[in-house]
């Protein structure tokens, strides 16, 4: 158990969760008061000493099927095969009997026999089981045994009877296919290990998912992660606002206050800064090669002005256009994705990427929105495809904003190669920073909590980076 507790630990870590050697020492322990016949018992012992995130949840329950159940640690043996009644040869007929009756035990049994039968994987097989379990299924043929359990349950037509008894069809299905997979990573598990077939099914964690190539379903599966995280940055915008600016010499009070040391300036007096609300101008490149992460940048300034009302989101291209009227927390997010596609103004001539043109129209056009109190963040790759990349208009942007912060996706080792001129605005950027994922996105808004002494801006031989280590 404790060799099995150390693999498990060393799987969790190589997936992301952060599990130190005293949570480890903490969930052996917590084993001693579970109830270890049972999977629950020991799952709950060890989620609740080795879990810290919801988020880390889903990979957890599935490095424990690994490791845990389908590794036969607390999964009792199964005794004989399947009992007689129906077709040895044919076990369809068999399995959807059992799936209409939800007769689980006689299922399982029959899902055994199947992968006995059709399962062999042989030393060619991918270690994931994906492909293994949908040649056990397509074996067991899912399409006949859909229409059994169909005609069985005497579904069809549209009333609400038939469309009830279509669902509960469904719902079998599902479980089926569920159950064919997780037989067939027991088999897997029992021929190559826990460690094996583990590293094989592991899935990247939701802020570890690279937000240039991610699907737009998983990009969407972000939303419940990033309204807490443009709160906390919005937090932190008004925090360092706060932090930066002891406000101007108070020379009245500091002559009076020197009186009582002999005329002394020893202890100068400020005025208190008048507090206002944080202002934010995010620049987004919406080109082909960003679209996923334009989509991201965009959820998150949504998701940011529900908790600011002094934030202007800009698109561009080869030109800019301001959308700020189409987002807000009286829309749907995806409609206004879709308005933006439809309507922004940003495409010149061909429709590529153009940083020098969208900068000088910017300033041509908007350059009132940037003051001494905006937070400017540009998302981009500054991949310019060789055109003029403008970067005094940029410079002249930047030196009117409180801040200046760069988001690029491309990893920094792409940085200034090919058509990539990052060199030439990062030295009038506070930072640049490569921000590929939730996790790096995370790291930046910590940084920001710092005050602007804990930021530096580059001089046009060098590119800026963060200086801050993540809290």
């Amino acid at each position: 158990m404790i060799d099995r507790l150390a693999e498990f630990s060393e799987e969790l870590r190589a997936v992301g969760i952060p599990v130190s050697m005293v949570e480890v020492l903490d969930a052996a322990n917590a084993t001693r008061y579970a109830d270890l016949r049972t999977a629950d018992g020991l799952k709950a012992a060890l989620g609740a000493t080795m879990v810290k995130s919801h988020r880390h949840r889903e990979a957890f329950d599935r490095a424990f099927e690994v490791f845990f159940v389908l590794g036969g640690t607390v999964r009792p043996t199964p005794e004989g095969g399947v009992e007689d009644g129906g077709d040895a040869g044919n076990l369809t007929p068999s399995v959807a009997d059992a799936l209409e009756r939800e007769d689980r035990d006689r299922l399982l049994e029959l899902i055994r026999e199947a992968v006995e039968r059709f399962g062999r994987t042989g030393t060619g097989s991918s270690g994931g089981g994906s492909y293994y379990a949908y040649r056990i299924l397509r074996r067991l043929g899912p399409d006949e045994i859909r229409d059994l359990l169909m005609r069985s349950a005497g579904s069809g037509g549209d009333s609400l009877d038939a469309r009830i008894a279509g669902d509960r069809v469904e719902r079998l299905m599902r479980m089926l296919r569920h159950e064919v997979r997780r037989e067939a990573l027991r088999r897997l598990v029992e021929e190559r290990g826990s460690t094996a077939v583990a590293r094989a099914v592991r899935e990247p964690l939701i802020e570890d998912l690279d937000l240039q190539h991610a699907t737009r379903v998983e990009i969407g599966s972000l939303k419940r992660v990033v309204a807490p995280l443009a709160r906390k940055l919005a937090t932190r915008l008004s925090q360092q606002r706060r932090r930066g600016d002891r406000g101007r010499l108070d020379v009245r009070r500091t002559i009076r206050r020197s009186l009582g040391h002999g005329g002394a300036f020893i202890e100068p007096k400020f005025r208190s800064p008048r507090a206002t609300k944080p202002q934010i101008v995010l620049l987004c490149d919406t080109s082909g090669s960003m679209a996923t992460f334009s989509r991201f940048a965009m959820q998150l300034t949504h998701a940011i002005a529900a908790e600011l009302s002094g934030v202007r989101l800009f698109v561009f291209v080869e030109g800019v256009d301001e959308v700020t009227g189409l987002f807000g927390p009286d829309r749907e997010f995806d409609e206004s994705l879709a308005r933006v596609a439809a309507e922004a103004d940003v495409s010149r001539a061909d429709g590529h990427s153009d940083y020098g043109r969208s900068f000088t129209e910017f300033t041509e056009q908007y350059f009132d929105a940037v003051t001494a109190r905006t937070t400017l963040i540009v998302t981009g790759d500054a991949r310019s495809n060789y055109r003029f990349p403008a970067d005094d208009a940029f410079r002249a942007i930047a030196d009117r904003a409180r801040a200046v912060f760069w988001l690029n996706p491309e990893p920094e080792r792409f940085w200034d190669t090919g058509d990539s001129v990052m060199a030439r605005y990062a030295p009038w950027c506070d930072t640049v920073d490569e921000v590929r994922s939730l996790r790096q996105l995370e790291r930046f808004i910590e940084c920001v909590a710092l005050p602007n002494a804990a930021f530096r801006r580059s001089d046009r031989m060098g590119r800026t980076t963060l200086l801050c280590q993540p809290r």
